[in-house]
């Protein structure tokens, strides 16, 4: 049976990421976001192959469609776009995976450890909760993830989401890109980051990794920014009104709640 290892990539926890016009195609800096994102990808993608894994990875960013396949090593299995599951960033993790890897990671909506903080949505909502404590997509990839009983091996992002991470998931090897002051970031270089990803990935691979804290029960919360989401929101099955702007739904299963948050902010 073949190893195999899923990689998860986003764009704004990448070294040197700091505005948001530059996280969108066309805009200025994104060619230099891309490149970074792409330097980091494939310092992960080549660290897993020469463990002897094949690598799956999903591009996780705005459309889905930034990382250009020529640019991967061969051999390296691409998802792009978005499959309308509730898995989202996700998409395609099943148990035949010894592992995930998160690259790009950003700290959560809410949080001052980076300019870019955001959940799933940037300007959507103040904050999104999980159990009562900020979550950050990380949160949900990772409890995706552990769903199927894969382990997240490691991450890298801003130092925030890897402080945060190594809470989440104890055992779970984190490597900084950058940390955020204010609405300025200070970075490590590329090839530093590049370097450490490479060392970590080894490190981890060798490591139990780190599965999230499985609750009875997700208790999910919503600060919407408009009161018209936070009402479009409240309409979904099961969800209460608990504020002018918060929503919340409580879960019962990791799939019940990546899929109320699926349609509660699809909206």
């Amino acid at each position: 049976m073949e190893k195999k290892i899923y990689i998860s990539c986003d764009m704004e926890g990448c070294a040197g990421v700091t505005s948001w016009e530059q996280t969108h195609y066309g805009h200025k800096g994104y060619d230099l976001a891309l490149k970074e994102m792409t330097r980091e990808t494939v310092a992960a993608v080549k660290a897993c192959q020469q463990a002897g894994y094949q690598v799956t990875v999903k591009d996780g960013h705005e459309d889905g469609i930034n990382l250009d396949p020529a640019l991967l090593p061969a051999g390296t299995e691409l998802i792009q776009g978005w499959d309308s599951s509730p898995e989202e960033m996700m998409a395609g993790i099943s148990s035949d995976y010894a592992g995930a890897i998160h690259i790009g990671s950003h700290s959560p909506a809410g949080s001052s450890e980076t300019p870019l903080d955001h959940t799933v949505e940037h300007g959507w909502y103040s904050w999104v909760k999980l159990n009562g404590e900020l979550a950050s997509e990380f949160t949900f990839n990772s409890l995706c993830a552990a769903q199927y009983g894969v382990p997240s091996l490691f991450l890298a992002g801003d130092a925030g989401i890897c402080r945060r991470a190594e809470d989440f998931c104890p055992g779970i090897v984190t490597c900084a890109t950058k940390k955020g002051v204010g609405s300025a970031t200070v970075n490590k270089s590329p090839q530093e980051v590049a370097a450490g990803i490479a060392t970590g990935i080894k490190e981890a691979l060798a490591g139990p990794g780190g599965l999230p804290l499985l609750a009875d029960e997700y208790l999910l919360e919503f600060c919407f920014s408009s009161a018209g989401r936070a009402r479009a929101a409240s309409f979904y099955p099961g969800a209460e009104r608990a504020g002018e702007r918060i929503v919340s739904y409580r879960a019962k299963s990791i799939m019940e709640l990546l899929t109320a948050k699926m349609f509660m902010t699809e909206i």
